[in-house]
């Protein structure tokens, strides 16, 4: 019987990585065959990518590339999009890092299980830069291209790995590189660019998925071996000590850092809850209420920790200053209208005005009692009813417990 789906669109951004990206992309090519099409997005480098990428593109008809020049990044946030949306031509699309390592047959079980309402992701084997999981393997053949050992990594497949899972074994869960029909990303209507250009943006992807009732496929036959995050992340790369054991060296990015936190403040605001799954990645999504805050002796630097948790939050009229001292800071980091979310109670009676309203005095929080806040969607869910109670130092007002996720899946 004939396949439905015969090729697949790899979607690879790359951003100063031409070393990872020429040993990703001929991987593709030797172990997968020219019918796939690859479509890079050049971020900008200053390495030579596009000029590499354009020169291949004389002997290879399904290599596409599309050039940001800069001087800006854009990020994969919009990148993955504009390769899906205006270079990719195939069914199936995949998202794949610029320092994975396609193995054979990769192709092979993602087309398999791919299916409308499916996303596929392939096993990642890793070296141990970053701790071990169940939806992967650790195991060492190289941090650089030119130390792979890609005998040795082919043996272990042949061996150890088809020994103890064959070619059949799924699981459920979700992580690059995984592949989706373009017609079920239309319709979710891919990255939210509030998260550009970078970070939070596949979690969010994730939850939409799950939201939208499509399953998740793992398979445990189709391998990349990844390098683990060896662009703007760590900036400094990844080493050996003498004994040979690896370890990123130096910390994060300032830059990385940065936008991570952005991007985590935005996950929150939307969702009101962080980033949660379970041990194999699949999504963990709690429900989304109309949560105000009415909080009382608001310092800006308590503003700070409390806005994104929140639907609204009012403030005593004598907080004005801080709300504008805290809103010139914030208003250019966030998509959210902060003038219209952050108010004076004034004499409105603010329970009446939200489903879920939560008075409480700034003088009296802690890094203990915050936590009710954090984890409140959980709370209302387990144990919330209409009325009113007190929850530590929080007086909560609820009046209805409708939940709103559902309104997040399209954009």
């Amino acid at each position: 019987m004939t396949k439905k789906y015969q090729t697949i669109s790899f979607i690879q951004p790359s951003r100063n990585n031409l070393k990872y990206l020429k040993w990703s992309y001929e991987s593709i090519r030797k172990n997968l065959g020219y019918a796939h099409e690859i479509c890079i997005a050049d971020d900008a480098s200053t390495d030579g990518t596009a000029e590499w990428v354009l020169a291949q593109m004389k002997r290879d008809k399904n290599l596409k590339i599309h050039i940001n020049k800069g001087p800006e990044r854009l990020g994969h946030t919009i990148l993955y999009d504009t390769l899906i949306n205006d270079y990719a031509t195939n069914d199936v699309v995949m998202i794949y890092h610029a320092d994975m390592y396609a193995c054979p047959r990769l192709d092979e079980e993602v087309l398999k299980h791919i299916e409308p309402g499916v996303v596929v992701s392939g096993t990642r084997i890793e070296p141990p830069l970053h701790p071990d999981g169940p939806e992967k393997i650790l195991k060492d053949f190289g941090i650089e291209p030119e130390e792979f050992d890609e005998l040795g990594l082919m043996e272990f497949l042949n061996h150890e790995v088809m020994n103890q899972y064959g070619t059949g074994i799924t699981t459920e869960g979700i992580f690059a590189p995984w592949a989706i029909l373009k017609s079920d990303w239309d319709y979710i209507g891919g990255h939210d660019p509030i998260f550009a250009p970078q970070s939070k943006e596949d979690s969010d992807i994730f939850n939409r998925f799950h939201l939208a009732n499509f399953k998740f496929k793992q398979t445990w036959g189709g391998f990349v071996y990844h390098m683990t995050c060896r662009g703007s992340r760590f900036k400094d790369g990844a080493m050996r000590n003498p004994a040979g054991q690896v370890f990123m060296k130096g910390r994060e990015s300032s830059e990385w850092l940065r936008q991570n936190l952005k991007s985590t403040r935005e996950f929150i605001r939307k969702w009101g809850h962080m980033v949660k799954h379970d041990k194999m990645m699949k999504p963990i999504v709690p429900p989304k209420y109309d949560v105000a805050f009415v909080a009382y002796n608001c310092t800006k630097e308590m503003l700070n920790e409390l806005e994104p948790w929140c639907s609204k939050i009012y403030l005593d009229l004598g907080d004005s200053d801080n709300i504008h001292a805290y809103t010139q800071v914030e208003q250019p980091k966030t998509s959210t209208d902060l003038g219209e979310k952050i108010k004076l109670y004034g004499n409105s009676k603010i329970s009446e005005l939200h489903d879920v309203c939560v008075e409480f005095d700034c003088n009296q929080l802690n890094a203990e009692n915050f936590q009710h806040l954090v984890n409140l969607s959980q709370i209302i869910e387990d144990s919330g009813e209409v009325g009113v109670s007190q929850l530590d130092i929080f007086k909560v007002y609820i009046s209805k417990l409708d939940t709103y996720e559902n309104e997040l899946i399209r954009l």
